[in-house]
């Protein structure tokens, strides 16, 4: 199944960032730890990725580094330890004319819920050089992007969000394209891959265990501990979960009824929806829809 599709269509729910540095001189910078999936891309110049548990990585013009579920992970000039560099600010600057070294950040940051498990069994740090010959459409939206982010426009938040799934489904294709990893190592099980796709495909439909093991063809109890074996989670807590992630990008990229949501995920009533999405999200629905910005709250489970 095409596990890159369904991971980085679960990101939607959260919010898509963009922005351009440039550096010169003596320069590190940190970025914290954080909820969801982000990417940097070297537009110009040369520098070092730094990140715990690997050797510091040269990178150069092209490169693309992807951090799949927001792990801490640093830029520098030269080879450095993390815990040395500055913390990234959200300060202003000037940008610089002719700087050292110049890259382009997307992300999505998940203010609630959880990653998909493809991006939580992905390395904490991937570096990609792409091929922009053979895939000249990664070349012109890194420009797309680049632009959008140069200033305040009315649409952004639309463009912004379609151009950074782009730029991470292709970057995401050519890593799995060229470790051999294909779908990626969430799913390697055809059965278990058929009971995803059934949840993926109708998520209103009243689902069991069983009726999930029966599309598997297995039985229910090795269904049962299969399933979890691979995905991480029992079935019911998975599609539960997978359900929410729907209803959370239907309430902020639709103006549908909370009711009609509630529906088309799953759920009998908006109140039951709602119930257990406070549950799950520590928010109700119509706060989540219409809260610009991150809430101030830290998801209350493991992320990664």
């Amino acid at each position: 199944m095409d596990m890159v599709s369904e991971a980085i269509g679960s990101v939607r729910a959260g919010r898509a960032n963009g922005r351009r540095f440039s550096e010169s001189g003596a320069w590190g910078v940190r970025f914290p730890g954080f909820v969801g999936i982000g990417f940097h891309i070297v537009l110009g110049g040369q520098g070092w990725l730094i990140a715990e548990g690997i050797e510091p990585t040269a990178l150069r013009q092209g490169d693309v580094v992807v951090v799949p579920h927001g792990a801490e992970h640093g830029l520098c000039h030269a080879p450095a330890r993390l815990a040395d560099l500055p913390a990234m600010t959200t300060t202003a600057e000037p940008p610089d004319p002719r700087p050292d070294f110049a890259f382009l950040c997307g992300a999505y940051r998940l203010d609630r819920g959880r990653l998909h498990p493809f991006l939580r069994a992905l390395p904490d740090v991937i570096v990609v050089t792409p091929d922009y010959d053979g895939h000249p459409e990664l070349r012109s939206l890194t420009v797309l992007l680049e632009d959008d982010v140069a200033k305040a426009r009315p649409g952004n938040w639309v463009t912004r969000s379609a151009l950074v799934d782009l730029l991470l489904v292709h970057v995401l294709r050519q890593w799995s394209e060229g470790t051999g990893t294909g779908d990626g190592p969430a799913v390697t099980d055809p059965a278990i891959a058929a009971a995803l796709r059934a949840i993926h495909g109708r998520p209103r439909h009243r689902w069991t265990v069983q009726r999930l093991a029966d599309v598997a063809g297995m039985s229910r109890t090795a269904f049962g501990h299969r399933f979890t074996a691979q995905v991480g989670t029992p079935p019911m807590t998975y599609l539960t979960r997978w359900r929410l992630a729907q209803g959370a990008r239907l309430l902020r990229q639709t103006t549908d009824p909370l009711a009609t949501i509630a529906r088309q995920v799953g759920y009998s009533t908006e109140f039951a929806f709602a119930g257990a999405f406070r549950r799950e999200y520590g928010v109700a629905p119509g706060r989540f829809r219409h809260h610009p910005d991150p809430l101030p709250r830290q998801p209350r489970a493991a992320a990664r």
